[in-house]
C-alpha cells in the first residue's frame, strides 16, 4: 500500500517531541516498545534527541506529523556499522502505508548518510510493527520469552535485524 498523496517526510526537529508524547499517551499505541510508563518520558526525549544528528525522520500529512522514526546511532567506531531504530505511527493513521514508507526511508538514511551495514529493532511479540518489519525483510535473531510483564501478562522480547 502506498502512503496518501499528501504524505511527506522531513528531518525531525526537537519540537516534534510533543507528537510522540501525544501518541504515547495511549497505552495500547505503544505496545511495541520495551520501556514502561515511568520510563517513557526519558525514552522519548532520547528518541527525538537524534534529530540533532539528522538521524530522525518525521512523516507528515498536510504538514502535521503522523509518524516519527529514529536511528539510534552508536558512538564508538568499533560498533558504528550498525544501530537500533524506533518507529511510531500515529494510531489514527495506521494501515495507510505510512509505516512501510518510513521503514524504507530509515533504511535509506542508514545506508546512504551513515553508511551503516545493518539495522535492528527491539519490540514485543504481537506488536503492531512486527508484521510490517517481517514483510520488509527483517529477520528475527532473538526471542526472549517472559521478558516483561504488561498488565499481568508475560510478553516476549523480539529482536529483528536487516542487512543493508
Amino acid at each position: 500500500m502506498s502512503p496518501p498523496s499528501n504524505f511527506d517526510i522531513r528531518f525531525s526537529v526537537e519540537e516534534d517531541l510533543k507528537f510522540l508524547q501525544q501518541w504515547f499517551a495511549d497505552p495500547k499505541a505503544c505496545d511495541d516498545f520495551p520501556f514502561g510508563i515511568e520510563e517513557k518520558e526519558e525514552a522519548l526525549k532520547n528518541w527525538i534527541g537524534f534529530a540533532k544528528y539528522k538521524a530522525c525522520l518525521t512523516g507528515l500529512i498536510d504538514q502535521t506529523p503522523c509518524t516519527i522514526g529514529s536511528l539510534f546511532l552508536m558512538p564508538y567506531k568499533k560498533v558504528a556499522h550498525h544501530c537500533s531504530f524506533y518507529l511510531m505511527v500515529d494510531p489514527q493513521q495506521r494501515r495507510a502505508g505510512i509505516g512501510t514508507s518510513m521503514v524504507r526511508n530509515l533504511q535509506h538514511l542508514a545506508k546512504t548518510r551513515f553508511r551503516l551495514e545493518n539495522i535492528h529493532v527491539e519490540l514485543f511479540d504481537k506488536g503492531h510493527l512486527l508484521p510490517l518489519l517481517l514483510k520488509e525483510g527483517f529477520k528475527q535473531f532473538v526471542r526472549q520469552e517472559n521478558f516483561a510483564k504488561i498488565d499481568g501478562l508475560s510478553r516476549a522480547r523480539i529482536l529483528l535485524e536487516k542487512n543493508l
